[in-house]
């Protein structure tokens, strides 16, 4: 299959994470209807989104077996079409259990769909030798934010569960097939070790993941669990702690996804000019530092100040990670998406329980404190350098020109 331009490869694989986040963003949106129509307490829904993150944290030796088999851009089509499956089996779904393993299937497609397209952003970037991953992340935060809109939007005509998942499912289905044509070919990564035949020919093993590997995983997960908990949490902060109007609570998701999207779209320039090690060791530490202070100091602005700062700080975490990761290999790229998917889904549900066994200010101070864990795990991790372009320029091609061997 011939080498795609590096933009038509980008947006392709840009469409891979819009998938993901539009497709988490619209079920997650109608979890309050789910939870009227199968009469679940807030344990049962606090289970339910756990559940999610289970199926992402035991998939892991499912998606290194399948990465290695099929290759990133088999695997990412294959798990996109799963989740569209999932995704209207939840809207029928009779009862809790099947609920329990609609989810649970959820979380393992998810999975597989983000090793893969991770690997494809990260493949993207050492072809062509250009810096991207930041800016697909921020496709994932557009898909988020699309699938509320779009929630908005269905709802407002209609509270039928089934029709707007519908509706979804036909949306998610357009961008695999729009994005199967310019996603790189499969070329599955090496693994972190390889035994050496005595012909020459090297075959893979799968072995226990290395400490870096578990290092560059604790930083994917404390990320991921920054990022969403401020998603699910930070509107009812606003609202039950700090006080704030039925109007103004719903900017706290607004302010996190809007600065949150906006940095994303610069990162790649930042970790241009400065790398990424400094760009995760700043960023983290601001969206610690910003909402500490802003729990210790109250009230609306200082809230939605401090929410801003998680959202910039935040921005490039995982992108940096997913690069780090994927330079070891696909065991190590699949161990550390699971861990981070895992984060991602399961986070929300743990500040829950911290929040109810002391409070909602405490559960969103052990948020301040995953940025502040990463910032001390970032240290430790052997960052890709990068050139800066001011200093050392890449020699410019045109996109039809700027194709070369995988690795």
């Amino acid at each position: 299959m011939p080498t795609p331009s590096f933009s038509r490869a980008k947006w392709s694989i840009a469409a891979l994470f819009c998938f993901l986040g539009f497709q988490y963003g619209t079920w997650v949106s109608r979890l309050p209807a789910l939870k009227t129509r199968l009469d679940l307490g807030a344990g049962e829904v606090g289970l339910l989104l756990m559940a999610c993150g289970a199926g992402a944290a035991a998939a892991f030796p499912l998606v290194a077996v399948l990465m290695r088999r099929l290759g990133s851009r088999t695997l990412s089509l294959a798990s996109a079409l799963a989740l569209i499956v999932v995704l209207a089996a939840l809207s029928v779904v009779p009862n809790y259990p099947l609920a329990l393993l609609a989810v649970c299937a959820d979380g393992v497609a998810v999975g597989c769909l983000n090793v893969a397209m991770n690997a494809q952003g990260a493949a993207l970037e050492s072809s062509y030798d250009r810096t991207a991953m930041s800016q697909l992340h921020a496709t994932f935060s557009a898909g988020l934010l699309t699938a509320a809109l779009l929630t908005s939007g269905v709802t407002s005509l209609t509270q039928s569960v089934p029709a707007h998942f519908a509706v979804a499912g036909a949306v998610l289905l357009l961008l695999p097939v729009c994005a199967r044509r310019g996603l790189l070919p499969d070329a599955p990564a090496p693994t972190e070790t390889a035994s050496t035949k005595a012909d020459g020919q090297r075959t893979r093993r799968w072995s226990l993941p290395s400490g870096l590997t578990l290092l560059m995983g604790a930083a994917m997960t404390f990320g991921t669990i920054t990022e969403g908990a401020m998603n699910d949490w930070s509107t009812l902060y606003l609202k039950d702690t700090v006080k704030a109007s039925s109007t103004v609570a719903p900017l706290g998701i607004a302010v996190v996804s809007a600065t949150m999207l906006l940095a994303r779209a610069c990162a790649d320039r930042w970790r241009d000019r400065w790398g990424d090690g400094p760009v995760v060791r700043a960023g983290s530490a601001l969206a610690a530092v910003g909402l500490g202070l802003a729990l210790l100091t109250g009230g609306v602005p200082a809230t939605l100040l401090g929410f801003a700062c998680v959202g910039l700080g935040a921005a490039a975490i995982t992108p940096c990670v997913y690069v780090a990761a994927a330079e070891r290999g696909s065991d190590a790229l699949s161990l550390v998406a699971a861990m981070g998917t895992t984060g991602l889904l399961a986070g929300p549900a743990l500040i829950g329980f911290v929040a109810t066994a002391g409070g909602l200010t405490l559960g969103m101070a052990t948020v301040a404190a995953s940025a502040l864990a990463v910032t001390a795990t970032a240290f430790w991790i052997p960052w890709n350098i990068r050139r800066s372009p001011e200093r050392d320029p890449l020699p410019t091609t045109p996109d039809h020109e700027d194709v070369t061997t995988l690795r």
